[in-house]
């Protein structure tokens, strides 16, 4: 996946990253957070711009900032970052909206055959995970680092 991304700021524990979109819109400070779920290396993602007022993420704004590419790829790389600290973890992800999941989707269908090349991908349909099939409408994903 050779895309341009953003510079990382990760946090003490490796378990929040910043970093600033620039566009037309000017420079958005966004955020990316792993939380550990109930079960047992299973962490959240979640994603979205930083909201000044309350110092968490807001997943709902829709920046249009012109560099969605290059945000999933700097997501990604926080991702990669975070499973070389945490090499048996299992990521989960989901969109805010179904439009944002549909966006997600189309970016791991886009670069599939790079991602499986250190990750194994799932896609969740009606509460059963399968591994990951370009065209398929899934509601949410699941990824773990391959082991090398």
């Amino acid at each position: 996946m050779n895309i341009s991304k953003y510079p990382l700021k990760a946090g003490d524990n490796f378990t929040t990253y910043e970093f600033l979109s620039e566009g037309p819109n000017g420079k958005i400070v966004k955020l990316i957070q792993f939380t550990r779920t109930n079960d047992k290396d299973v962490y959240n993602l979640a994603f979205g711009d930083h909201d000044g007022k309350t110092g968490k993420i807001d997943d709902m704004t829709i920046s249009n900032n012109g560099d969605s590419e290059m945000v999933l790829a700097t997501v990604v790389s926080a991702v990669y970052v975070f499973t070389d600290i945490n090499p048996d973890s299992w990521i989960y992800a989901t969109g805010s909206t179904k439009s944002r999941t549909r966006l997600y989707r189309m970016g791991i269908s886009k670069y599939l055959n790079d991602v499986k090349n250190d990750f194994e991908v799932f896609g969740q349909i009606k509460k059963s995970w399968e591994s990951f099939v370009k065209g398929k409408e899934y509601e949410a994903f699941l990824i773990t680092r391959k082991k090398q």
